[in-house]
């Protein structure tokens, strides 16, 4: 062990949690697939036109059908895909961008604080999904069992 890592209380543990790491890694993009699929769900049940209008009138985006449609797509197949581990660089860093975009464009004028609607969660969500992006599916995905990833 380097001089500048930390000593485990119970060094018997060690074992444990290098075994667990991929558990833990596999279950953070799980929930945040999951979490996608709930939210889009949301957009479908309004339908395209309420989204794009919403877009439009209070965000002011340019085009705001395509990003309507490119939104709900993104979310939809790319939860999909977090789930199971498929493309999971891809969509992790496509919708790390997408978070990106909603945090300029929607929540930073409301200030930090999500209850108000603020960047708080969509930082979280983008940064969650960059590490994902960064890590890959890793060996409980698709990806893996397929052995090519983006």
């Amino acid at each position: 062990m380097a001089n500048n890592q930390t000593k485990l209380i119970y060094p018997g543990l060690a074992g444990f949690y290098e075994s667990m790491l991929p558990v833990a890694a596999t279950l953070v993009r799980v929930v945040v697939g999951i979490m996608f699929l709930m939210h889009v769900w949301g957009k479908f049940n309004a339908g395209a036109a309420r989204v794009a209008a919403g877009f439009g009138n209070n965000y002011h985006l340019p085009m705001p059908d395509l990003f309507a449609y490119a939104a709900m797509g993104l979310e939809s197949i790319g939860g999909v895909c977090l789930i199971i581990g498929l493309f999971t660089r891809f969509f992790a860093a496509a919708l790390a961008v997408e978070m990106g975009i909603a945090l300029l464009v929607a929540h930073l004028p409301k200030g930090y604080a999500a209850g108000g609607g603020g960047y708080e969660y969509v930082l979280l969500i983008g940064v969650v999904l960059l590490a994902i992006a960064m890590r890959g599916g890793g060996p409980y995905s698709v990806d893996a069992k397929i052995g090519k990833e983006l």
